[in-house]
């Protein structure tokens, strides 16, 4: 007769070894793909993430009217098979009033240094407010780059030490420029 512990190591073993080989074949899945390399030309779409802290200041214009002016920054994080790149240090500068709308500028910094640049506007730039932004050129791998985007302030708190705040549904489009060669015999 056999003894009841034994078999029930044996099961044990066999039972470690199976999670073993699963595990195994688990983590031998290919990764998530990156971003694939930007082509000049072509048009790379997004969606993304991003969230901020900066400073506002108000000024009461007319009974119910009112003017703001603010500056954020923080990290913006896009997601896609075809993002330019993985993630930014994203400013924006602003004017905003309720008679007008918003207007405002923006630079992405990538993690080289390189910059896109844009303009926003929209119809405030208080939370549920849709704005848009245009690419106006960059620097580095960006000069020259066009496209659109579009996002939602979300969510906004205010302290005493500044605002803080984060961007739903971001999502647009960016077709980086073709490098420009340099004319030969150097600079005329």
């Amino acid at each position: 007769m056999r003894c009841p512990v034994s078999r029930s190591i044996g099961h044990g073993w066999r039972g470690l070894a199976l999670i073993t080989v699963l595990l195994a074949g688990a983590c031998g899945q290919p990764p998530t793909p990156a971003a694939a390399p930007a082509t000049p030309g072509e048009i790379r779409t997004f969606t993304g993430t991003w969230s901020f802290t900066g400073s506002r200041q108000f000024m009461q214009m007319a009974p119910g009217d009112q003017a703001a002016i603010f500056s954020v920054s923080g990290s913006l994080l896009l997601a896609g098979r075809e993002r330019p790149t993985l993630g930014f240090r994203a400013e924006i500068i602003g004017f905003s009033d309720s008679q007008t709308g918003m207007v405002g500028r923006s630079v992405w910094i990538d993690q080289r240094g390189d910059k896109a640049f844009s303009e926003l506007s929209g119809e405030s730039a208080l939370p549920g407010h849709s704005i848009k932004g245009r690419f106006t050129g960059g620097t580095g791998r960006y000069a020259g780059v066009t496209g659109e985007y579009s996002f939602t302030w979300q969510r906004l708190s205010e302290s005493e030490d500044g605002v803080s705040g984060r961007v739903g549904d971001l999502a647009g489009w960016a077709r980086l420029a073709s490098p420009v060669a340099p004319a030969k015999g150097g600079p005329q």
